[in-house]
């Protein structure tokens, strides 16, 4: 089996140089090509593609900027793999991640994967608190860990697999951004295809976010989701509400508190020193934990006041996505 790696990127050659030196200490002694899609960058990645040539099998396109699912389409359309693995530019890959997929698709075959991500201890401590908001069961189900049900998983295209005869059927991502991961899975369970979580094919995810970037990401996030909702009704979940109930469950305590009833503050302090202590004991540092905080704060109001504003717009008075929010969609 030849697996085609498609890397989109948009003015990140230094984290293209990382992610392909990670690639060229790979374990797998298989045949493998590299993909990498220029999507209208200004600051240029080719140099440093060709910088690896000897070593790995590169091949470099640039086009005018249209999205990361815009392309992902266009590497998968140039690959001559059977089987695409999409990373984002922002990641390091293990040595052992391509035998982990090969071994993984070898036991039980599935047209599409995702893997979870994880930190290098080398990664900053805010990196590593963002990590781990993303990441923890308590925060997001473990969505991006690893713990969600394996085999109804929404890859996440950071880390996603993707066979050929998947991509000619569903003809791969659309043009909305974020939200184009969970809706291509989406599509793809409705023309009859699996997709599972390979919880040891995972990569380390180094985003190179500060806090109002982070908080304009997951806020597009809640944004997306009614979106999807939208179209996708039947895949609704009581869960994509819950950062949205958080928020209003604390303002509620806050005017509890005036009336002398300070149980549910209580709940939500008790919900927070959880959070500081077990990802101070992952990270072993008090730092992180407390920085954690932080990061799930800005999680849940972010992606809880985007959720509120797009259920409004798009479920309660029915606009339409790309008039609503034209921040999330690329024209392609």
């Amino acid at each position: 089996m030849l697996f085609s790696l498609i890397i989109p990127v948009y003015n990140r050659p230094d984290e293209v140089n990382e992610l392909l030196e990670s690639l060229s200490q790979t374990d797998y002694n298989e045949i493998f090509e590299i993909v990498i899609v220029e999507d209208g960058s200004t600051n240029r990645c080719q140099d440093v593609a060709q910088k690896y040539g000897d070593k790995l099998d590169i091949s470099y396109s640039y086009k005018e900027n249209s999205g990361p699912g815009d392309s992902r389409n266009y590497g998968m359309k140039k690959a001559r793999g059977d089987y695409f693995i999409i990373f984002d530019s922002d990641c390091i890959i293990p040595k052992q991640y391509l035998i982990e997929v090969d071994n993984a698709l070898k036991q039980n075959y599935v047209d599409c994967f995702g893997g979870p991500d994880k930190a290098l201890d080398s990664f900053s401590d805010i990196q590593k608190a963002i990590n781990f908001a993303m990441t923890s069961f308590l925060t997001t189900g473990g969505i991006r860990g690893g713990s969600e049900k394996i085999d109804k998983f929404q890859p996440r295209s950071f880390n996603m697999g993707l066979s050929r005869k998947a991509f000619e059927a569903s003809k791969g991502f659309g043009n909305i951004h974020p939200g184009e991961d969970p809706d291509l899975s989406i599509r793809l369970w409705n023309l009859g295809f699996e997709t599972k979580l390979f919880p040891k094919a995972f990569v380390y995810h180094k985003r190179r976010i500060d806090w109002d970037k982070f908080s304009v990401q997951v806020n597009k996030f809640g944004k997306a989701r009614p979106i999807l909702n939208s179209w996708y009704p039947k895949y609704n979940k009581i869960t994509f509400f819950f950062p949205t109930f958080f928020l209003i469950g604390f303002i509620l305590a806050i005017v509890l508190l005036v009336f002398n009833q300070d149980l549910l503050l209580k709940f939500y302090f008790g919900y927070f020193l959880v959070l500081f202590l077990v990802s101070t004991y992952q990270n072993k540092s008090l730092k992180i934990g407390y920085l954690s905080l932080i990061a799930v704060w800005k999680q849940f109001y972010g992606y809880g006041t985007g959720f509120l504003q797009s259920f409004v717009k798009i479920i309660v008075l029915k606009q339409k996505p790309q008039e609503a929010f034209p921040e999330l969609f690329f024209k392609v």
